[in-house]
């Protein structure tokens, strides 16, 4: 009996050190993605914790090269809820993010001469430390959107009638 025990607070924690707190579901409309990678995060303790709450805002959020580094502006975590007055942090303040140089040599090179943004899709959990998912992305126009949902949409019609043609046969 303590071995299924075991295992349900072993995946438990599991579940506790890899889990989604974040995501950015407006910028998979907004701009066409075209590379992701996993980062780290530089934060400080009350940060950590106001995360474990999921009390955090991707929407507005962007990256930006300095110099040989990747910064993640417009990122709010708000503030812990039982820190005190002067143990607390900035809600939004840059956070510098952590790559390879040869990645941030390789993201800043393809920026710069493509014209891409960098937009943060996501915000988890990995092993216990907090991960950001950065897309390089191309921003989309108006009927660019248009087309996108349109597409969407005519997939998901094909989709509910092949499902509804296999009930018919089986």
């Amino acid at each position: 009996m303590t071995g299924k025990t075991d295992k349900a607070a072993k995946t438990k924690r599991e579940d506790s050190l890899n889990r989604a707190i974040a995501s950015n579901r407006r910028a998979r409309r907004d701009y066409d993605i075209l590379d992701t990678i996993e980062c780290g995060i530089v934060l400080r303790g009350s940060e950590v914790k106001s995360l474990r709450e999921a009390t955090v805002q991707l929407a507005d959020a962007y990256g930006r090269t300095q110099g040989n580094e990747i910064w993640l502006h417009g990122l709010h975590i708000a503030e812990y809820s039982h820190s005190g007055r002067f143990d607390s942090h900035l809600s939004e303040r840059p956070r510098k993010l952590l790559l390879h140089r040869s990645e941030i040599a390789r993201i800043r090179v393809r920026v710069d001469q493509e014209h891409l943004s960098l937009i943060p899709l996501s915000l988890y959990f990995k092993d216990g430390r907090a991960k950001v998912e950065l897309a390089v992305a191309r921003g989309r126009k108006q009927h660019d959107k248009r087309q996108a949902i349109a597409q969407r949409d005519a997939d998901l019609e094909a989709r509910k009638a092949i499902a509804k043609a296999r009930r018919r046969e089986g």
